[in-house]
């Protein structure tokens, strides 16, 4: 095992086998005097395009960023099709592993502060390492990149205690960890229930939007960690556990998950929606869109301009992640651009050219074995055994 200890918030390991391709890396890298970018590329695994979504499919995803727990009927009222056909399209989508929707929490709402954590691991370790990590449930968007040396991931322990005692204890004890880099996250910038929010605009009116209701509302910057946390009682563990396994799933499945009348069910839901203290996020497998290329962009911002970069940058539809962290790459974005191309034209025209942006180090994600909260194997998200879609 590369991380021993307590099973008990862990799923059950997914065995996933990775064709070995060729890497090569590019570009020299310049002095540390004004703007410069380097560019680490590398050949993909095969991808499998047997599924393609189409102009109704699309629609539909749009209609569930504006409201993930919006009801079938209304989906299919606002974009002129059968109650059945959105259900139809949807369960299919899910079922090829395109979408999940599934619910967040957010540890700042309990008090808890987010990690960026990049390791360095020997050679031939670093795949076991990821799917150890990814099998937490405190562990989010964990990918290798670096051709498959690096493992990336976010910390989202709901205790310090339980984020100690990852970072402080049994990532630096393992013997797969050459280097271990963790920056705490200072301001999120965009994210969560604005994942692919820019990308997808334009896709249904205003009118149509505005008549799929409020939902939750997008993702709006605000500090990590509140000054006054949330405290959560056995019950909204319960219903936070049910809605990790479908954010779709009714009231009366809600309440009986978390021992309560639909009632309560529903109110306990709108509070700890309205408080923060989880999102109902719509992951969606970024190759059904088109997106081809996925990187981390690790940058270094003058500190008078983090806030201008990171708002900026938020802006554009391309990323789908951006925050302030601690350490000397002091901004993390993470980028979907259709091809590696597409990938240098942004980087080098778009973000490069941003006022304060002294240095960006692009590192294109070799393999996404997780998102927010779903593992993903061949591209494909993969959703829990059981249950039924809604």
């Amino acid at each position: 095992m590369l991380l021993d200890g307590d099973d008990s918030h862990q799923a059950p390991s997914l065995h996933v086998v990775v064709p070995v391709q060729a890497s090569a890396t590019r570009g020299a890298q310049r002095p540390r005097s004004g703007t410069f970018c380097s560019v680490t590329t590398m050949t993909s695994p095969g991808i499998d395009d047997s599924v393609i979504l189409e102009p109704h499919d699309v629609r539909i995803l749009r209609a569930l960023q504006v409201d993930p727990r919006v009801g079938f009927a209304t989906v299919a009222t606002v974009l002129g099709l059968s109650e059945l056909t959105v259900a139809r399209r949807y369960r299919r989508m899910r079922r090829a592993g395109v979408l999940r929707v599934i619910g967040v929490v957010d540890p700042g709402a309990l008090g808890q502060s987010r990690w960026m954590v990049r390791l360095r691991c020997r050679p031939g370790s670093a795949s076991a390492m990821a799917e150890a990590l990814a099998q937490r449930d405190d562990i989010s968007w964990v990918a290798l990149s670096a051709a498959g040396s690096e493992v990336t991931c976010a910390v989202r322990s709901r205790s310090q205690e339980q984020r100690d005692d990852l970072l402080g204890r049994r990532l630096p004890r393992a013997a797969a960890v050459l280097d271990l880099r963790a920056s705490v996250m200072l301001r999120q910038f965009v994210g969560g229930r604005g994942h692919y929010w820019a990308a997808l605009t334009g896709t249904l009116t205003p009118e149509q939007e505005a008549a799929l209701g409020p939902g939750d509302g997008p993702f709006t910057e605000r500090p990590v960690v509140r000054n006054e946390p949330s405290q959560l009682g056995a019950q909204d563990e319960k219903l936070l556990a049910a809605l990790a396994a479908d954010g779709r799933a009714s009231l009366v499945d809600l309440a009986a998950a978390a021992d309560l009348t639909p009632g309560r069910a529903s109110r306990r839901l709108h509070a700890l929606v309205s408080g923060g203290v989880v999102h109902i996020d719509v992951e969606i497998a970024p190759l059904a869109l088109g997106y081809r290329a996925r990187a981390n962009l690790w940058m270094r911002v003058h500190p008078a301009r983090i806030k201008t970069v990171g708002r900026a940058m938020a802006q554009m539809p391309e990323v789908a992640f951006a925050a302030a962290l601690s350490g000397p790459d002091n901004l993390h974005a993470v980028v979907h651009c259709r091809d590696l191309d597409e990938l240098f034209e942004f980087t080098s025209d778009r973000v490069g050219t941003l006022p304060g942006v002294e240095a960006v180090e692009v590192s294109p994600v070799f393999r996404q074995i997780k998102q927010a909260g779903t593992r993903v194997d061949a591209d494909r998200l993969i959703g829990p055994p059981s249950g039924r879609s809604r």
